[in-house]
């Protein structure tokens, strides 16, 4: 009951605040969401144990997880009803894509509530109902952006935000399979290769964008904070195949071997686009400056590391790189959660007038 009371005030508060400042969030802000959701579901609890929700820490940190997913439907929600939609969320056929943050972020908010508050599974479970149409929609909005003549566009600009269908998709594995018992397994295997196929299509554009660029200096300007989700996204690809059970260990592995792979090449071509943009702008407007978009590092480094801690080695070299993950991975992205929370607050304070919710620069 007394969370369920922290609940009703925080989102009451919430949603009064954006209200009052009549703030429409960018449609990919419930990457905010994602990121904090699988953070203490897959980061704080693989580490610390079950002790970190039987304790009571996890259990606030879900309900305000909670209440800021109810506030932010609440802005979609206003946004709908006062004709802005079309022009916050759609026009723009890139920014559609960033609708993929909603499922994700619904995914994990169902799974916090099916797993640690039991008497809310009813909750969880329309909550996973609703999702499943949400995503349907979704999907087939992309899929009809992709096949319009508006793709050239999306050649031009392709980046990691393309790959939140897959993330989405694979998001309602992991809702279904928390919430629902015994599904049938050809519905999970069907589900898991329509996301692998959605990251294959997704990667297509993202390589031939950046391929048609001669120029390595361009990093600094060109690379988007969302490319992170290449690896991001095949790891929650492989973490639904081990909640589903939908492929056997030797494909886990593969995939978490091109996860590796793919953490690593993204994060190198991160250091040296931070090198770039320090020389370009200063450290200050380089890399201490807030934008939504950064969430989905956050979620990334934090799915990489749940699945990791799933992932059953078979070999020595791979063990150690588990053991690595496991060791230094908590700290990370613990460090760069505060970072970024850290800096959303003083930019708040430097521009009151202006919500860094409305203005970020560069959308997910």
């Amino acid at each position: 009951m007394l969370y369920f009371i922290l609940l009703i005030i925080l989102s009451a508060l919430m949603t009064s605040f954006m209200i009052m400042k009549e703030i429409y969030i960018k449609t990919s802000t419930m990457a905010i969401v994602m990121a904090l959701g699988i953070i203490t579901e897959g980061a704080l609890s693989n580490y610390f144990g079950s002790k970190f929700f039987t304790l009571g820490y996890g259990k606030v940190i879900s309900i305000i997880i909670f209440s800021l997913w109810i506030s932010f439907f609440i802005s979609i929600l206003t946004s709908l009803f006062h004709h802005k939609f079309i022009e916050k969320h759609y026009n723009d056929p890139l920014n559609r894509f960033g609708m993929g943050t909603w499922i994700a972020g619904t995914s994990i908010s169902g799974i916090l509530l099916a797993k640690h508050f039991t008497d809310l599974l009813f909750v969880a479970k329309i909550l996973s109902l609703f999702n499943s149409g949400l995503w349907t929609m979704y999907i087939f909005v992309c899929i009809k952006t992709l096949l319009t003549a508006q793709r050239a566009q999306l050649l031009k600009k392709a980046h990691g935000i393309l790959l939140l269908t897959t993330v989405s998709t694979q998001s309602i594995v992991l809702l279904l399979n928390t919430v629902w018992i015994d599904l049938p397994q050809i519905f999970n295997v069907c589900l898991v290769i329509i996301g692998i196929l959605l990251y294959c299509i997704s990667l297509f554009f993202i390589a031939k964008r950046y391929v048609s660029r001669s120029s390595t200096g361009r990093v600094a300007t060109h690379w988007n904070n969302t490319n992170c989700i290449l690896h991001g996204a095949l790891s929650i690809t492989g973490l639904a195949c081990i909640t589903s059970q939908a492929i056997n260990p030797e494909m886990i592995l593969f995939i978490w071997a091109l996860a590796c792979l793919m953490f690593f090449l993204v994060e190198g071509i991160e250091i040296y686009r931070m090198y770039e943009r320090i020389k370009l702008y200063g450290i200050r407007k380089g890399i201490l400056t807030y934008d939504v978009s950064q969430w989905s590092r956050l979620f990334t480094f934090a799915m990489f590391y749940t699945f990791t801690s799933y992932v059953d080695p078979s070999s020595k070299l791979q063990a150690i790189v588990q053991h690595t993950t496991l060791l230094t991975g908590i700290w990370v992205i613990l460090s760069l959660c505060l970072a970024e929370l850290l800096m959303l607050f003083f930019s708040s304070i430097a521009h009151p007038k202006t919500s860094q919710i409305q203005r970020n620069e560069q959308s997910l």
